[in-house]
């Protein structure tokens, strides 16, 4: 007999993600004792499914409670930068805040990317997924913008290769849009107060409250 749990892990372990329509994960969305099974074999091996209702994709990611064993094994806490340096980090926030905050407010308004925002039956539509909200951001205007402070344009065009590699974005000629795993593996509900009165407080025309959380950026390895 098949074992689909066994099969939807591999896969996702082969392919690093999957599409929220794959039979499987379907499945797994919906299938509350097949979730269960999932789940505990994942907790086996130290990880969990990494989903969330605003992104197409779903992927895997270490427990919280084993990164201590795995990123503090050593004296010094071994960072998880996936090989980005201190630029390409700053680099894959500000796109994060850039693409995926706004298209975040659009489905929660059920709104497409291409509709009137003043829609008033808006809400008694279905939220919309990621592709049919997501807008990205011009190429152009990322290096007018941010250019020098994230390293020029030679550098920009480095770290941007190398998040395209890695899933977080994808270029569409001149847009950079989002990628499967920009909007699963960032903490948004931790993450969207610091960055926007915090670390990009000036960026968004935000004033920074007093005791702002201001994120300092990991050096590389």
């Amino acid at each position: 007999m098949t074992d689909d749990a066994q099969i939807l892990i591999a896969q996702l372990l082969t392919h690093q993600t999957l599409s929220r329509d794959h039979k499987l994960v379907k499945r797994a969305l919906s299938d509350d004792l097949f979730r269960a099974d999932l789940d505990a074999r994942l907790i086996a091996c130290g990880m969990k499914l990494l989903d969330n209702v605003y992104a197409d994709n779903v992927t895997l990611a270490l427990a919280r409670d084993v990164e201590p064993k795995i990123f503090g094994a050593r004296e010094v806490w071994q960072n998880n930068n996936i090989g980005l340096a201190r630029d390409g980090v700053a680099l894959l926030v500000v796109l994060w805040a850039l693409i995926i905050l706004p298209k975040r407010e659009r489905q929660e308004a059920h709104q497409r990317a291409e509709e009137d925002q003043n829609d008033m039956f808006g809400k008694e539509k279905p939220m919309p997924r990621a592709e049919e909200a997501s807008m990205g951001i011009s190429y152009r205007s990322l290096v007018a913008d941010f250019g020098e402070q994230l390293g020029k344009k030679t550098r920009l065009d480095m770290n941007l290769g190398q998040l395209n590699k890695l899933g977080f974005i994808e270029r569409k000629g001149d847009m950079i849009i989002e990628g499967p795993l920009l909007d699963l593996m960032m903490d948004t509900d931790t993450l969207k107060d610091r960055i926007l009165n915090g670390a990009l407080a000036d960026i968004f025309h935000r004033p920074m409250p007093p005791k702002a959380a201001v994120i300092e950026f990991p050096h590389a390895e």
